[in-house]
C-alpha cells in the first residue's frame, strides 16, 4: 500500500465534528475503525488502520483482537486482514431493514420465529467457532434463550455441523487439526471419523438437527443458506427445548423448507451450496429439506 494512498484515506477518514474531548477515547477508536472499513471497503492489516487513523500499532492491534473476539470482525490469521462481519450491518437492521439482501433474510427470520414459536438464530463462521450474530427470542411457553454473541466450536454444534457440511471431507480434516491442536486441557479431542459420518448424515437431509449436544436440554435446527461474496457463510438455526424439539421435528422442517424455499427459492441449495468437487465422497449439492 503506498504512503500517498495512505495519507489520502487519513484525511478523509479524520475529517469529522470535533468532539471536544466529550468522546470518551476507546469508544470512539472503535467507532472509527468500523468507519475506516466502511470507508476503503476492503480487508486490511492492523498497520494499515493504525497508520490511516494515525493510532499507536499496539492499541490499534488489541482494539481489533477485541473487535474479533466481539464478533464484529473476522480476522485471517494467513494473510492478517481483518474485515467486518456481518454482525456489523445488523446493528442498523432495525432501523434499515434493506440490509443483508434487501432484508429478506431478516424477514425470514422473523416469520420462522413467528410460526414456530422457537428461538431463531442467525450465525456465521469466526474462524474455528460458529457465532450468534443475530437472535430473536422463543415466544412460546416453553423456549430456549440463546444470548447474542454466543459462540459454539465449530466441531461441536449444529450450526457448525451445517456450516462443515457445505466444505469438502479434505477441508474438515484440516478444520479439526487445528481444532485439536489449539483446544484447551480439558477439552476433550474431536474424532474426525465420527464427525465425517455425523456430516454425511448431516449433507443427506440437508440440514442438521441436534438436541443436548451444547445445551442438556436445548436443541437446534439448522442450515446453510446460499453463499455470499465476501462474507462468510451465514446459518439460519430454529433452537428450542429438546423433548418438544424431538417432537416436532418434522413439523419444524416442513415449516422450514417452506418459508426457505419462498425466499431462496427451490433449487436455491442445489444451484449454489456445493460441496468441493475435488473430494469425491462430498462432491454432492446439498438436498432439500426432507
Amino acid at each position: 500500500m503506498s504512503r500517498r494512498r495512505i495519507v489520502e484515506q487519513r484525511q478523509r477518514i479524520v475529517a469529522r465534528p470535533d468532539t471536544d474531548g466529550r468522546a470518551v477515547k476507546s469508544a470512539a477508536r472503535v467507532l472509527q475503525i468500523l468507519e475506516y472499513f466502511d470507508d476503503v471497503k476492503r480487508p486490511s492489516t492492523v498497520m494499515e488502520v493504525a497508520e490511516t487513523l494515525g493510532y499507536p500499532q499496539s492499541s490499534t492491534s488489541a482494539l481489533l483482537r477485541s473487535l474479533v473476539a466481539l464478533g464484529y470482525l473476522l480476522y485471517d490469521p494467513y494473510t492478517r486482514l481483518y474485515v467486518p462481519s456481518s454482525r456489523v450491518a445488523l446493528l442498523g437492521s432495525w432501523v434499515n431493514s434493506h440490509c443483508l439482501a434487501e432484508g429478506k433474510i431478516l424477514r425470514m427470520l422473523k416469520e420462522l420465529n413467528e410460526r414456530t414459536g422457537d428461538t431463531v438464530v442467525l450465525a456465521a463462521r469466526n474462524g474455528l467457532q460458529v457465532q450468534y450474530i443475530h437472535v430473536i427470542q422463543a415466544t412460546s411457553h416453553a423456549r430456549l434463550h440463546l444470548t447474542l454473541g454466543t459462540v459454539r466450536s465449530l466441531a461441536h454444534s449444529g450450526a457448525g455441523y451445517a456450516i462443515l457440511s457445505t466444505l469438502s471431507n479434505s477441508e474438515v480434516s484440516r478444520l479439526v487439526m487445528r481444532i485439536n491442536a489449539e483446544r484447551g486441557e480439558d477439552e476433550p479431542a474431536t474424532n474426525i471419523r465420527e464427525l465425517q459420518d455425523t456430516l454425511t448424515e448431516v449433507r443427506k437431509a440437508g440440514y442438521a438437527f441436534t438436541t443436548d449436544l451444547v445445551t442438556r436440554g436445548g436443541g437446534i435446527l439448522a442450515r446453510a443458506l446460499p453463499p455470499t461474496p465476501d462474507q462468510p457463510l451465514l446459518v439460519v438455526g430454529i433452537g428450542g427445548i429438546s423433548e418438544v424439539m424431538r417432537e416436532r421435528r418434522d413439523e419444524l422442517v416442513a415449516t422450514f423448507n417452506e418459508v426457505y424455499e419462498r425466499y431462496f427459492g427451490a433449487n436455491a441449495r442445489d444451484d449454489e451450496l456445493f460441496i468441493d468437487s475435488s473430494d469425491v465422497e462430498a462432491s454432492q449439492p446439498l438436498r432439500a429439506l426432507v
